[in-house]
């Protein structure tokens, strides 16, 4: 089996920590990598300060094949990214000539203009992320993403990199329902678990119409061990005196 390629997502803004803005773009590039054969294995939310951005991209670029960074390229005092990518790379931070001429292209008063300019600064050497939405571009730095905070923005950005990063096997989930509570299966989970190492099993307990029960979701690569692990927890389920409700592999 081919080597998992794995993924951090930075999401930089001190809006999110303050709960003002509700960060969506994790959801989103969590979902789409995963289609695309990348495991998000890390995600952090960091405020918008020098030193703690630099040290989470030097950090997870060690330890991850990607990062993938949203927020602060934007044209204020508080939008830092680039410059603190261009530190963390040890590089000077320039003004793109494609990007320029692309801000350029919308008429605007000269102070405005020099403001709309800071967003075509990215580090020597980076090559752009298409925007599809007609906006400025992000940029890459090795295995560095770096897009805008925008949801519309950011997926219109990642979207222009389908086909063209490298990609591993892709992690399949199957569900089963069961309208009882959790610590009733817990021990005959944890020893299914460790027949399957390779796989992830979770138990998620919900409330729905007067009844609590639990949704088990197991995660894996392998189709067939899926189908395996699914029978063995629903064996548990009816041992433990209910009937599962198979819900399939996951949409």
């Amino acid at each position: 089996m081919s080597k998992p390629v794995t993924a951090s997502v930075l999401i930089i803004g001190n809006e999110i920590l303050s709960g003002r803005t509700q960060d969506v773009n994790l959801n989103h590039l969590a979902t789409v990598l995963g289609d695309w054969g990348i495991q998000v294995r890390e995600a952090r939310v960091i405020p918008d300060v020098h030193r703690t951005i630099i040290e989470s991209i030097n950090e997870s670029r060690t330890f991850f094949d990607y990062v993938f960074t949203t927020g602060g390229i934007g044209p204020t005092h508080d939008d830092i990214t680039a410059e603190c990518v261009a530190s963390a790379f040890d590089v000077e931070l320039i003004e793109h000539p494609e990007i320029a001429e692309r801000i350029r292209q919308r008429p605007a008063p000269e102070d405005v203009m020099k403001n709309r300019l800071l967003m075509a600064r990215v580090p020597d050497g980076a090559q752009l992320i298409d925007n599809p939405t007609g906006g400025p571009q992000g940029f890459a730095m090795e295995n560095v993403y770096v897009m805008a905070g925008i949801p519309m923005v950011m997926q219109a950005m990642l979207s222009s990199l389908d086909g063209k990063l490298r990609s591993g096997p892709v992690v399949r989930s199957r569900s089963v329902r069961a309208y009882l509570g959790e610590s009733t299966i817990a021990s005959q989970l944890g020893e299914i678990q460790i027949r399957h190492k390779d796989l992830d099993i979770g138990s998620y307990p919900f409330f729905r119409d007067d009844r609590f029960g639990t949704t088990l979701v197991i995660r894996g690569t392998d189709p067939e061990e899926l189908e395996v692990a699914a029978g063995e927890i629903m064996k548990a389920v009816r041992d433990a005196g209910e009937e599962p409700e198979d819900l399939g592999e996951d949409s």
